[in-house]
């Protein structure tokens, strides 16, 4: 495969920058575009967000590059959830297995400056303050992307565009513009708002460290991902309208008054003001998009948030962006006309980024609802269970998500097979001590077994 003249990626987030440097390296000359200015300048806040999540899926990509402990070192590790009831009972569940099998929570801004410094290491050209407003597809051998910029409209013509520009995408909404396609865009009812749970007085955790913090409360909920400097980054989530929703806490004494029948056990551990912060941070939307196609020739490609805007309820929406970027790079090993390596990615990615996006909505209900049901609970510690006597005949939907290599959408059929098997498991039983195991194998070998025989899936990650 000949290297094109010039490559553009538009779009210098975490997916745009670990993209740009795998092109590079592919013998790409490449260039990108960014629309904010560069947040290192801007001071620590400018990369204020979410905590992400990034797991082993994530991790392969970097890996490709080297960077995989620079970027470990910026992160917390977590290994299972900690539940939170009203009345403050704590209930913990295990991620994976054992205390190997674990998440990453890292603050968004520091990932993408350690990343932004590694593409300006590379000597990749980074133009900031470029929004791209609109992609000309119309030649056939080029396509001509259009900036707004403080100095003005700007014309460039590049030989491929690479659209790593998120869940809004401009390159996205012009490629399908130009051919017949689709797009759905579904925004939840939902929208959320940022806390601050700070450090203990001596830098310490105010809780544990090793979790997820999660109050569920049915349509509203609470999270909490821990920071390196002992704080953790609480968001809340909850309808935008509604009896009991953003809209119905716009003061402190509603706020305040929401805490204490929802959240006691959290007043205590959030700053003296948290009411009023809550009442001014920024509300965000959560919404999911579904597209296609995500390719056209050899010529356009999106990526990461650009093909698949997800909800964040599976911690995938980082790590699903990476392995898009991972498995072009190894269909750009393989060799052949680019082209082919274009189609050949969407056909691998469309069905993962379809399931992925199924999914983190799944999950939603269950974070925000279902983790607080006895009978729920029950059927995840039976699952425990037989994971830990079948393994590696058997790994949960969770595990073979988050942990392995399997497609999304091939882990997410199992989890069908799965679901099956754990209802008749938990049919007459109180506790998982009760589970047959004898039973659990045998249903086990008629059922997931053979699927994940026919579908060569390997368990023993």
């Amino acid at each position: 495969m000949s290297a094109p003249k010039d490559t553009i990626v538009v779009g210098a987030g975490p997916v745009g920058c670990v993209l740009a440097l795998v092109l590079q390296r592919r013998g790409m000359g490449v260039s990108v575009y960014e629309k904010r200015g560069d947040m290192r300048a801007a001071g620590a806040a400018a990369g204020r967000s979410i905590n992400l999540v990034l797991t082993a899926r994530g991790l392969r990509a970097l890996a490709i590059l080297g960077l995989e402990q620079e970027v470990l070192a910026l992160t917390t590790p977590v290994f299972g959830r900690m539940m939170h009831s009203v009345s403050g009972e704590l209930t913990y569940t295990a991620y994976g297995k054992d205390d190997g099998e674990r998440n990453y929570s890292v603050s968004r801004g520091e990932l993408n400056i350690a990343l932004l410094n590694a593409v300006e290491a590379a000597k990749i050209p980074i133009h900031f303050e470029h929004a791209l407003e609109r992609a000309d597809l119309s030649a056939t051998d080029s396509v001509a992307l259009h900036f707004e910029r403080p100095g003005g409209p700007l014309e460039v013509h590049t030989s491929r565009a690479f659209g790593a520009d998120g869940a809004a995408s401009a390159l996205r909404t012009s490629l399908l513009e130009h051919v017949e396609g689709e797009c759905l865009t579904e925004m939840l009812p939902d929208g959320y708002k940022e806390l601050l749970f700070p450090a203990v007085s001596d830098g310490t955790y105010a809780m544990s460290e090793r979790a997820l913090h999660i109050w569920p409360r049915g349509r509203e909920m609470l999270m909490g991902l821990p920071n390196r400097d002992g704080s953790f980054t609480g968001t809340l989530y909850m309808p935008i309208e509604g009896e009991v929703s953003f809209a119905a806490i716009s003061d402190v004494a509603s706020a305040q008054a929401l805490f204490e029948a929802s959240y006691p056990d959290a007043i205590p551990l959030l700053g003296p003001e948290f009411a009023k912060e809550l009442v001014e941070a920024p509300l965000g939307r959560l919404g999911t998009v579904r597209c296609f196609p995500w390719v056209l020739e050899d010529r356009v490609l999106l990526a990461g948030d650009a093909a698949h805007p997800i909800v964040p309820f599976f911690g995938q929406g980082l790590n699903c962006g990476f392995e898009d970027v991972a498995i072009l790079a190894g269909l750009l090993e393989e060799g052949g006309e680019l082209g082919a390596v274009f189609a050949a990615y969407q056909a691998a990615r469309k069905p993962a980024g379809d399931a992925i996006r199924e999914m983190a909505l799944e999950n939603f209900v269950e974070m925000s609802d279902r983790v607080g049901d006895p009978a729920f609970i029950l059927k995840k510690r039976v699952e425990a269970r037989i994971e830990q006597a079948l393994a590696p005949l058997y790994r949960t939907r969770y595990t073979m998500v988050v942990y392995s290599s399997i497609p999304y959408h091939k882990a997410q059929e199992a989890g069908r097979i799965q679901e099956r098997i754990l209802s008749e498991l938990c049919e007459g039983i109180s506790a998982p001590e009760e589970v047959d195991l004898t039973r659990a194998a045998a249903l086990v070998a008629q059922h997931l077994t053979p699927f994940v025989e026919a579908e060569g899936l390997d368990l023993t990650f």
